[in-house]
């Protein structure tokens, strides 16, 4: 029986006759890059402790970047991705949590709960759903209590730390879509629910960085992202790009630039500024001539759906 054409069945045509380069962007960008080889410039080769999670968070990558329900183009020189706070963490939750081959009583391990649910050959539409929990992420319980463990004994979940508020539904349903109208024209949809019975505080914060490739020599020049216009659009470039991106975000609420510098350890003025409802297309300037490697647009706290393209 003859098949009909479909539309990926298209893309997928077209990307191999070389026409349309429907594979230029896509969920190319890694759970985690901590605790890889790749990252290791350790004196004795100590991969897993020389960048582990709780690094991550400090330090640049050279080689590839991570996030939380990353999309990027193949390069992975510009990246989009998500970062949440749910007013109870001591971190943001920009990427997936784990142990390093030496923490875990079994071997390396991520301890997180998140379900990658379509995508597309050519990433024209892509989803996921991530469950964030409402009470502090247990991140230095996992730790512990995993070190004590010995490998005869089974490992310490994450529903082991937290298995009450899980049962009692306090957690967030984040669920994020990309789909593409054209190769370089991509929506991302980003929806919050609160599966608990109670109201709880959620502050969402969609990024968009440049992987670092001018501190290891690789590059000599960055990308840069311009301020905002009066419609919204923040725009971005990349020293190999010849015609800069536009970024625009459906909720209107504020852009925030963000250098290599404000990768902290702790939430600040982004965060903290999110919920004071800053005015429409409001610009917090951080960096000479309105121009930064990173920005990110931040949601009051409670149930959001948002997106941006």
């Amino acid at each position: 029986m003859r098949q009909t054409p479909t539309a990926e069945h298209r893309r997928l045509s077209a990307a191999a006759a070389g026409t349309a380069d429907w594979r230029r962007w896509g969920t190319y960008v890694s759970d985690r890059a901590w605790g890889t080889v790749r990252e290791d410039y350790s004196d004795d080769g100590s991969a897993w402790e020389y960048l582990p999670h709780d690094h991550a968070r400090s330090r640049a990558y050279r080689w590839n970047e991570d996030g939380l329900a990353g999309f990027s183009d193949r390069d992975q020189y510009l990246c989009l991705g998500l970062a949440l706070w749910n007013e109870r963490d001591a971190i943001l939750k920009e990427r997936l949590f784990g142990l390093s081959n030496a923490e875990g009583n079994h071997g390396e391990d991520v301890k997180e709960y998140y379900f990658y649910l379509d995508n597309t050959p050519t990433h024209a539409y892509a989803r996921m759903l991530y469950k964030y929990p409402q009470v502090a992420f247990p991140y230095a319980d996992l730790v512990d209590e995993n070190a004590r463990r010995g490998a005869d004994a089974p490992e310490y979940e994450l529903f082991d730390a937290i298995g009450a508020a899980l049962r009692d539904n306090r957690y967030f349903d984040v669920s994020v879509e990309y789909a593409k109208a054209h190769t370089d024209d991509i929506l991302c949809r980003i929806q919050i629910v609160n599966r608990a019975a109670a109201p709880a505080p959620m502050h969402v914060v969609p990024l968009l960085w440049y992987r670092n490739t001018w501190s290891s020599g690789g590059c000599s020049r960055r990308g840069w992202c311009r301020r905002p216009a009066a419609c919204g659009c923040s725009r971005w470039r990349r020293a190999s790009v010849s015609a800069p991106y536009s970024l625009v975000c459906s909720t209107s609420r504020s852009f925030f630039p963000t250098t290599a510098s404000d990768r902290c350890r702790a939430p600040t003025s982004p965060i903290r500024t999110a919920s004071t409802r800053p005015a429409k297309n409001t610009w917090f300037a951080t960096c000479p001539a309105n121009r930064t490697t990173g920005c990110s647009a931040a949601t009051p706290t409670g149930e959001d759906r948002s997106g941006f393209r």
